[in-house]
């Protein structure tokens, strides 16, 4: 009989755990910043869907999954917004998400973490170092992380002498556990 109680027990400890490490995101922000004719330019992609299972005391077991909508860019241009969702730039038509799974978590110090991530964007993968802030205040945290590429590892327009290769990407997501 104390063995059912005990048994009880460890499967409630470990349900209360896992629950201690889902959050839900509650609000996002993702931007990107070039460089076109020597002005910085940029814009916002919406649409987060995310599976975060994080945990700071055991980062093997923690996984970061998310997904953003092609089709939400938005550059401010209506113009611009719709070539970049053309099969020259995105082509959402074909690949409406920009997905992001991680592969390992460390930490680095403090609230700052580094996770390598595999980015996939219009049918292309690579592993990518991705810096980012954890914080907890109260039932909220929160996660930032800056994320550099080269968009013609992702096929994401031509070569070019007048835009930049290189795009950074803010991440900014609000989450409750």
């Amino acid at each position: 009989m104390n063995k059912k109680y005990i048994t009880v027990i460890l499967l409630l400890l470990v349900n209360c755990a896992v629950a201690q490490v889902k959050h839900t995101v509650t609000k996002s922000t993702i931007t990107f910043q070039i460089k076109n004719l020597g002005f910085n330019t940029g814009g916002s992609i919406g649409g987060l869907k995310a599976n975060i299972q994080f945990d700071p005391a055991n980062l093997g077991s923690s996984v970061i999954e998310a997904s953003a909508d092609v089709n939400t860019i938005n550059t401010d241009n209506d113009s611009r917004d719709e070539h970049l969702k053309s099969d020259s730039y995105f082509d959402a038509a074909k690949y409406p998400e920009i997905i992001m799974k991680s592969v390992s978590i460390k930490h680095k110090s403090g609230d700052s973490y580094v996770g390598q991530f595999n980015v996939t964007i219009k049918g292309k993968t690579e592993l990518l170092d991705i810096p980012f802030t954890y914080t907890i205040n109260g039932a909220n945290t929160s996660f930032k992380g800056i994320l550099k590429l080269k968009r013609t590892d992702f096929n994401i327009g031509s070569s070019s002498m007048v835009m930049s290769d290189d795009v950074t990407v803010n991440i900014d997501v609000e989450a409750s556990k």
